[in-house]
């Protein structure tokens, strides 16, 4: 009896043990509860409770005609028609069901049951979106990813499409400037904004593209990248100049791409272009991007000259902003705040600049400021960014949609060695050529080390 007593002792203990190394492997290792014991519960609970899930949800329909009456003959009460589950993948954040709906339902009916279903079925996050008419995809979150966040492996970039965050879906946030040209990167101070400029900074050294830095605080910020920067501006003097420099830079291939169009007759029609990447790859050139670091600098002014400068700067980053596209020239710019009060011009310049970017911010009116022409729910999910959640922030476009990013944590080291490593790849473009920050020390003078190490 007392042997029978003791083994039920240990066969407690060890299911509370096993009880307990699950609730810390779900802490400290959540992707590896969730493969290994979670997954299987959620399975289990979405097909034992999805029926009553959608009643309860309002997620049903009205029976056919059909039904009804076959219903009447056999004298039974009818039922109400439910969405059709068809498939359930389990991915590593997650679970993702492919669910196709009744005659008379939209996608907005789920998208505004996408809370109620998070609660039901006990996930972190639900998203809702659309397959293909008559078909909508409901990804569930199992825990919050992130918190920590890892990108995936082996993402398929491009020239100019970089992955440089993770969405609170799981899926990687991409920076794409064929699609959204030009972009507005806000946050506070230790909000993460310089961590999410090393990341792209870090993704774009491996492209054979053109970086281009404006960085008035001295350099402070930028200088390290040097080796992999086609041009470095450190001043208000020096960026006007630069400016000057890219605009014509772009007008020269606006020269370009209208000497194309000067065509013999009976030329196909896919080699008639309007932009650069219509071009022979042979005479192409290379893309530029401009990353302006706090573009508040440029527009403060203490003088009357400095005013006149500061105009002239803004009309060159407005008119860079309106016709840059075409030219494969695009601007990434970045600040603390970017509104009217910056002075003429800083209205008419962000209006180009139609992806943004907001972490954490100090005002509610700043949000505002990047984010009210996108959504206003996206302005209240910018204005809820925790402190102790640094590279969090919201992001969205022109055309209305908007996710909750995280950027992951990018040291300057790392940032500088990608540029370091990918120097070679830097463009040589005689119009920079004057800007370009020197790396290789002096003849009898000793090299200076880009960065130090502990």
């Amino acid at each position: 009896m007392s042997a029978v007593s003791a083994g039920d002792v240990l066969l407690l203990v060890a299911l509370g043990l096993a009880g307990v190394g699950l609730l810390v492997l779900r802490r400290l290792r959540p992707v590896w509860y969730w493969l290994s014991v979670g997954a299987l519960i959620t399975l289990v609970r979405v097909l034992v409770t999805y029926r009553s899930v959608m009643e309860a949800c309002g997620l049903t329909e009205r029976p056919t005609r059909l039904r009804l009456w076959l219903a009447r003959v056999a004298d039974r009460e009818p039922t109400r028609l439910i969405p059709k589950l068809r498939r359930v993948r389990v991915t590593r954040t997650g679970m993702i069901l492919r669910i196709r709906m009744q005659p008379g339902q939209e996608l907005h009916d789920f998208v505004v049951a996408s809370e109620r279903l998070r609660h039901s079925w006990r996930a972190h996050g639900a998203y809702v979106r659309s397959v293909k008419p008559g078909w909508v995809e409901i990804r569930l979150i199992a825990y919050d990813v992130l918190r920590s966040v890892v990108m995936p492996k082996g993402l398929p970039e491009g020239l100019l499409r970089v992955p440089v965050s993770l969405r609170s879906d799981g899926l990687p946030h991409w920076r794409d400037y064929r699609t959204t040209p030009h972009g507005l990167t806000i946050g506070a101070t230790d909000s993460g904004k310089s961590v999410y400029l090393r990341g792209l900074i870090k993704r774009l050294a491996s492209k054979p593209v053109a970086l281009v830095g404006i960085d008035c605080k001295w350099g402070v910020e930028f200088s390290p990248f040097a080796p992999r920067l086609s041009a470095l501006a450190c001043t208000p003097e020096e960026a006007g100049v630069l400016l000057d420099v890219l605009v014509t830079e772009m007008t020269e291939r606006y020269d370009l791409i209208r000497a194309a169009q000067y065509l013999a007759p009976g030329t196909p029609p896919e080699e008639i272009t309007s932009d650069v990447w219509g071009l022979p790859e042979d005479i192409r050139p290379v893309p530029v991007v401009v990353i302006i670091d706090e573009v508040a600098e440029l527009f403060l002014v203490a003088t009357a000259a400095e005013e006149k400068r500061r105009d002239h700067m803004i009309t060159q980053l407005i008119r860079l902003g309106q016709l840059g596209r075409a030219a494969a020239i695009y601007l990434e710019v970045c600040g603390q705040r970017f509104g009217s009060e910056l002075g003429k011009g800083a209205t008419a310049l962000r209006a180009q600049l139609s992806g943004r970017t907001v972490h954490r911010v100090n005002d509610e009116g700043t949000a505002k400021m990047a984010l009210a022409d996108i959504s206003a729910a996206a302005v209240v999910a910018a204005t809820r960014i925790a402190e102790d959640r640094p590279g969090e922030a919201v992001a969205g476009d022109s055309s209305g949609g908007w996710t909750v990013i995280r950027s992951p944590f990018t040291s300057l080291h790392d940032a500088t060695a990608a540029c370091v490593r990918y120097a070679h790849l830097t463009p040589d473009l005689p119009a920079l050529a004057s800007f370009r920050p020197a790396t290789d020390p002096a003849p009898g003078e000793e090299a200076v080390p880009v960065f130090e190490t502990a």
